[in-house]
């Protein structure tokens, strides 16, 4: 059997979003090794899955090209040094630098997958900054075999830009979910909570501006001034290396004055996603298909997000949830009172979204794409 890299940012991000692939991958009868920025405390952990990784320089900065040309040259030697038949990169960086460093080191096969474009591609980056990335895609997908998107929208800026070629590319229904891990408690009238409790809003994602933070204490706001007794929690860490990171002062104001509810990061999502009776991502980022919303759809929770690229894959319109326009705190408190006055409808969305989930977005038919792609003699 093939030997095949998985390159990503961090361990974190390989262990969280990748785990199921490279199980699925080792039973298979694949030597996998995986690859990224160490020290976040994953590295053990992708181990115990048969996985050994190889700590890797990836600098989280936009803009950093010592650091940059190091990491090339790190994925260049460990590449050259170890043969493998298929690498496989994940996030901006790996991808970028990965694709070239294994057409150097004469790869037979070169995967990526996009999983969102991010800030650069946002409206509020350098007009420079992006040029100088969109080129360095065009490289970098120019040298690789094929490269998977997470949405039609991102697939078809690069076709427009020509940054890759039509046949070298693929859709992905995000990196997918185990909807055998992540599942309702039940849904049977006799498990449906508490109708004393007021109703509970939850939103699972990095503390950045970028991801509707901001809108979503705004709503939660004008929910409260309507007199709705309704709770409000925020699930996710921080990052200072991130521009777009939200001030720790602000998060501590918030929590003080009982707007809203900050855990942090927390070990397993499960947890507070099981307690939501509503999951919330107001994010006007360019997302991949944000993980958290086919998670809390798999668990059979009702979801409001924006009408936004990666996020609107993830739900069906007055069907699983709410679409509502980015950075528009007003029509997010809106669909809020509307789901918090109606159990039945979250009943139905959550029930839909389950449905949803487990047919088009289980993991499993994201690991059969990605293992046909390896599989194929000419891509």
């Amino acid at each position: 059997m093939s030997k095949v890299f998985l390159v990503s940012r961090c361990a974190w991000t390989l262990y969280n979003f990748r785990q199921g692939q490279m199980r699925a991958m080792c039973a298979q009868g694949f030597t996998v090794k995986g690859g990224g920025s160490g020290g976040d405390g994953f590295e053990e952990k992708v181990e115990a899955l048969g996985v050994p990784f190889v700590s890797m320089p990836v600098d989280r900065r936009a803009l950093n090209p010592i650091a940059d040309l190091k990491l090339l040259f790190s994925l260049y030697c460990w590449y050259k040094s170890e043969k493998p038949q298929i690498v496989h990169h994940f996030t901006i960086k790996p991808v970028i630098y990965g694709s070239l460093a294994a057409r150097l080191a004469r790869v037979p096969r070169i995967v990526n997958t996009v999983t969102g474009l991010g800030y650069v591609f946002s409206e509020g980056s350098a007009g420079w900054l992006r040029k100088l990335v969109e080129w360095q895609y065009k490289a970098a997908l120019g040298a690789a075999h094929f490269t998977f998107f997470q949405n039609e929208d991102d697939r078809q800026l690069f076709l427009d830009h020509k940054l890759t070629r039509p046949e070298k590319t693929g859709l992905l229904p995000g990196s997918g979910v185990d909807t055998t891990r992540f599942t309702p408690k039940s849904f049977s009238p006799e498990a449906k909570r508490d109708c004393d409790k007021p109703v509970r809003f939850v939103m699972v994602a990095r503390m950045l501006k970028d991801k509707g933070v901001y809108e979503f204490v705004e709503a939660a706001k004008r929910v409260k001034a309507a007199g709705i007794c309704a709770e409000f929690v925020l699930v996710g860490g921080r990052d200072e290396r991130n521009p777009r990171c939200v001030p720790l002062e602000d998060l501590e104001k918030w929590s003080a004055e009982g707007i809203i509810l900050w855990l942090g990061e927390v070990a397993d999502v499960r947890v507070p996603v099981s307690d939501a009776d509503v999951v919330v991502l107001p994010s006007f980022y360019r997302e991949g298909t944000p993980r958290s919303l086919l998670e809390a759809a798999a668990m059979g929770k009702p979801i409001i997000t924006t009408d936004n690229v990666g996020c609107r894959e993830a739900v069906d319109h007055g069907v699983t949830g709410f679409l509502v326009s980015p950075r528009d705190a007003e029509a997010l408190a809106e669909a809020m009172k509307c789901l918090e006055q109606s159990p039945d409808l979250r009943d139905r969305m959550g029930r839909a979204g389950r449905e949803k989930s487990v047919r088009e977005f289980d993991e499993r038919i994201v690991i059969e794409k990605i293992l046909k792609i390896y599989r194929e003699e000419k891509l």
